[in-house]
């Protein structure tokens, strides 16, 4: 048990202050409290939504969104590169983009570009529908609209209808035909494109997403390819159309030196197309802008081991470097984080309605004659158990339990002697973990024991609809109750959701050191 409890204890246990980005804390009440522009603003209690939603009749699970919150990180990301590219003096801007498949929902993408307008923030398109969308929604003649990803001739028609409208469409050829298809549908046209080019970097990713990038990835023009589609480029007496080079490392990236890398690397084909006769402008650094979901601050895969800050200047430095290094002049500055963007602006709240525990059923241990002998050792056993003995004790209690499964097993063991037995084992492994609580160094075989321990908590949601990411692949989230967190917690647990499926669970929670599995 907890001896002392406290708020700042809460706080501690669940790591809130650091993964939570300034966005979350604990407030006296004991609940979780959401602060969409950080210390600047309104502090707004979640169970006070909760309460609001259920006395309308809505119903859990509830995906709560913090439109303020998006509005503070558009702004946020935006200041730290117009800081690095200040203290650096850049000899250009910076101009963000939001990729609209990471977050498709109309109010969301509309809040983002509402507060980039002051900093002509654009849009990332990979798909049809989504370029459709981009080219409705955008309205700033300085801001961007990146088109990524398979592009058929309705693709490019689309594509070049934006250009017609005066808008900065750039399309980035991920293969090389697709530089041929561009200028064949432009001519049709009588429009001129803007033509990016996707390079396939050696440099490789890190964490989950990591093989988007090197030189086996999926998509972007090798050093040939670059080669070629410049010479048809100019083959065709559309040299100018080219003015963007972009790279894409991975979703998340955990490792700041892999960004440091890579933004070398393009910084350079940037420079040597330029001096091949090309007007480039932008240096597009792509997605993989990391989200510290477990607060450690490290390369782990649900963590980055960088600042927003550092990732800004970062960036601006090894331009900069680079591009003084070729005598060429400093590019506009292009990113795609949209994981960075939203991540933090939505909660989703689940009501836990029901729990299955280890003990079971309430059930008789009362010692009599006819009970086996092991359940009178089982006893015994429990009756002696001291801090000194704990895991002299625990082994045993670990034998007899065998021994019951087998004798079980053999047809020598009735039912209810079993669950007796059972009974009193959970007892005795509950008892040695509390007595094991705050060693300072805890046997793995009781931390295992800890972990069987916990309970499981219905929740009403499906792990397959919410949390794809987290069953699919394995991504972690923070995930903690939003009230009585001035109550010291007393039980560990793991979720399942109410789909008939053994995968709709929950068992893998952030830790600063490692995965826990309560």
């Amino acid at each position: 048990m907890i001896d002392t409890w406290d708020i700042p204890s809460a706080i501690a246990l669940y790591n809130i202050d650091r993964w939570g980005g300034g966005y979350f804390t604990i407030n006296a009440a004991g609940n979780v409290q959401v602060m969409p522009t950080q210390a600047y603003g309104q502090a707004i209690d979640l169970m006070d939504i909760v309460n609001e939603a259920r006395d309308r009749g809505m119903a859990f699970p509830l995906v709560v969104r913090f439109q303020d919150l998006l509005r503070h990180r558009v702004e946020t990301i935006n200041r730290a590169f117009q800081s690095a590219i200040s203290e650096a003096n850049y000899q250009n801007v910076y101009k963000g983009v939001f990729p609209i498949k990471v977050n498709q929902l109309r109010e969301v993408v509309e809040e983002i570009m509402d507060a980039g307008r002051p900093f002509n923030f654009g849009l990332e398109a990979g798909s049809k529908p989504e370029l459709i969308a981009a080219l409705a929604i955008h309205r700033d003649p300085d801001g961007l609209i990146i088109c990524n990803g398979y592009k058929d001739p309705t693709f490019i028609k689309n594509a070049l209808l934006g250009r017609k409208l005066g808008k900065q469409v750039i399309m980035v050829v991920e293969k090389l035909e697709e530089v041929r298809q561009i200028l064949q549908v432009s001519r049709e046209m009588s429009a001129t494109p803007l033509i990016g080019l996707r390079v396939r970097l050696q440099s490789k990713g890190s964490g989950k997403w990591k093989t988007s990038g090197g030189e086996n990835a999926k998509f972007g023009l090798s050093t040939a390819d670059l080669i070629a589609a410049s010479n048809y480029l100019k083959s065709e007496g559309m040299a100018e159309a080219l003015v963007l080079v972009h790279f894409h490392v991975g979703s998340q990236v955990t490792d700041i030196g892999v960004i440091k890398r890579a933004v070398r690397e393009a910084a350079r084909f940037y420079a040597k197309l330029l001096k091949m006769g090309h007007p480039m402008q932008f240096i597009d650094v792509g997605g993989g802008l990391g989200v510290d979901y477990d607060g450690s601050r490290t390369a782990s895969d649900s963590s980055m081991n960088y600042t927003l800050h550092e990732y800004a200047r970062d960036v601006v430095y090894n331009i900069i470097d680079v591009c003084d290094s070729e005598k060429v002049p400093h590019p506009t500055i292009v990113s795609e984080g949209g994981r960075a963007i939203v991540a933090h602006h939505s909660v989703l709240v689940v009501e836990a309605f029901g729990a299955i525990e280890k003990a079971g059923a309430e059930l008789s241990l009362e010692n009599r004659d006819t009970d086996p002998k092991l359940f009178h050792e089982m006893v015994e056993t429990q009756k002696g158990l001291t801090k000194q003995n704990r895991m002299e004790v625990l082994h045993d209690a670990q034998q007899i339990k065998e021994q019951c499964q087998s004798m079980f097993e053999l047809g020598l063991l009735d039912l209810e002697s079993k669950a007796k037995i059972e009974t009193i084992y959970w007892q005795i492994a509950h008892s040695v973990v509390e007595l094991c609580r705050g060693m300072r160094y805890v046997p793995e075989e009781v931390k295992e024991l800890e972990t069987a321990l916990g309970d499981q908590y219905l929740c009403n949601f499906s792990v397959f609809q919410s949390l794809l990411d987290h069953w699919a692949l394995g991504q972690l989230f923070p995930i903690m109750p939003i009230h009585h967190l001035d109550q010291p917690p007393d039980r560990n647990g793991t979720l399942v959701d109410i789909t008939c499926d053994s995968d709709g669970k929950v068992s893998e929670f952030i830790d600063l050191q490692d995965v826990k599995e309560t």
